[in-house]
């Protein structure tokens, strides 16, 4: 996914967790090859250019794809699976398989499971006794330093998801215009329960610019988040400050 993926797995049997994380590792390779919009005889490039139906494709195709509609539906199309007019899942399919690769290292029993795709975060269970998972985020205007860090205390599973120009430039389009957005914000940070909807909520509220990102954001259940304008404003959601530590 031209990304680095990284795992901190913490107790458990070590036979069944290696074969989990092996198991973990194939399938982010297979996600890579059915939805990469980069490779021509992807699955996502066939079904694109017409060449697949649906029902010839993987049944994880289906699923994106249903994701993916319904993340459309609640941000009011804020979150598009379309580019330059082009079938583009990209947008949910790295925090999809992120947090699916942590459930297949979780069914293996271990204490915690922490799964790094890419800089977005998805926590399951705890490091250790009375130690919860603790996530920096980057502050996109000092280079090396954290804007916040995020604490996991009493959540058996947390994710963290962050979209901005920081280390990609401005790679996320409006849906609205088709061309890059143009807002104020420099980062969304998103906390949720799942990376499949943290993902979503921090790319849709990113093209919203960081008023209507945040009151839209606010309306979410189970959501907080961070907003960083360009101008080094700070702004975040009313329940983030208990997710913070």
């Amino acid at each position: 996914m031209g990304t680095v993926f990284s795992f901190d797995v913490r107790g458990g049997d070590p036979a069944p967790v290696r074969a989990a994380l092996d198991e973990a590792v194939a399938f982010l390779h297979r996600v890579d090859a059915v939805f990469s919009t980069y490779r021509e005889d992807s699955e996502i490039s066939r079904l694109a250019r017409g060449e697949l139906t649906l029902a010839d494709c993987s049944p994880e195709v289906t699923e994106v794809l249903e994701l993916g509609a319904e993340a459309e539906r609640l941000s009011d199309g804020w979150f598009s699976m379309r580019y330059e007019g082009r079938l583009d899942p990209t947008g949910i399919v790295k925090g999809w398989s992120t947090e699916r690769a942590a459930r297949m290292l979780a069914a293996a029993d271990p204490t915690g499971v922490s799964l790094n795709g890419g800089g977005d975060v998805q926590l399951l269970g705890t490091p250790g006794p009375e130690r919860p998972w603790r996530v920096g985020v980057s502050d996109p205007l000092r280079p090396g330093g954290l804007a916040a860090v995020v604490s996991a205390a009493g959540a058996p599973e947390l994710a963290v998801a962050t979209s901005g120009t920081a280390e990609r430039g401005a790679h996320i389009v409006d849906p609205k215009t088709g061309h890059s957005a143009v807002t104020d914000l420099v980062a969304v940070t998103v906390v949720a329960p799942t990376l499949t909807w943290a993902d979503c909520w921090a790319t849709a509220a990113f093209a919203m610019g960081s008023r209507e990102g945040l009151a839209w954001l606010e309306s979410l259940p189970d959501v907080e988040a961070l907003l960083i304008t360009a101008g080094d404003e700070v702004r975040c959601t009313g329940g983030l400050a208990a997710r913070l530590g």
